[in-house]
């Protein structure tokens, strides 16, 4: 293989990780909150056609799970049936149980698109002290500018999730790095 081309995937890859790693640390909240009531770990769905968990909503739901810090917590499921008849955070929820978490889980069902799983998700996480989102790390991204436009006083308690993790979807991290970075550029327009 000639040398350009691997130096080309060296910087390909490369800048997609690099570009993953930002993303995870953008849009934070400068103020958690101090009730004491823990966090909540909002999960946003991907369009689900069959009866279980399809890969993108099971690595989602892991991500999530070793994104809670101790104490209290719980995951809030984003996701109606989009894709087939079953809710994406119904098919999370049952994927999580099957998978051993005993932890406080919260559906959110009706939603269609990231900006209702927002929507969504605000009433749910009103009284979580810190509060994450967690996709892919461009995805979640997204997610946390449309919680400051929609209730800006939550968006302030939102801390970093554990989504990201070097060399994870290494493959498809430059696809999902250029798709994020167009509609990111969208949504700042």
């Amino acid at each position: 293989m000639p040398r350009r081309l691997i130096m080309f995937f060296v910087l390909l890859f490369g800048w997609a990780e690099w570009e993953h790693w930002r993303s995870s640390r953008r849009a934070m909240g400068g103020r958690p909150g101090t009730s004491g009531t823990g966090e909540a770990v909002v999960v946003l769905g991907y369009r689900n056609r069959g009866s279980r968990a399809n890969f993108v909503n099971r690595w989602r739901v892991r991500a999530a799970v070793r994104s809670q810090a101790p104490g209290p917590s719980r995951l809030v499921l984003c996701g109606g049936a989009v894709g087939g008849l079953a809710a994406e955070a119904a098919l999370m929820a049952r994927y999580a149980r099957e998978h051993g978490y005993r932890g406080e889980l919260v559906l959110e069902t009706e939603s269609r698109s990231t900006w209702e799983n927002v929507l969504g998700a605000a009433p749910l996480i009103e009284d979580a002290d810190r509060i994450k989102i967690v996709s892919n790390p461009l995805h979640a991204e997204k997610a946390r500018h449309y919680l400051r436009r929609h209730r800006p006083d939550l968006a302030e308690r939102l801390v970093p999730a554990k989504e990201y993790r070097f060399g994870e979807w290494l493959a498809a991290k430059p696809v999902l790095t250029v798709l994020g970075k167009r509609n990111l550029r969208r949504l700042r327009r």
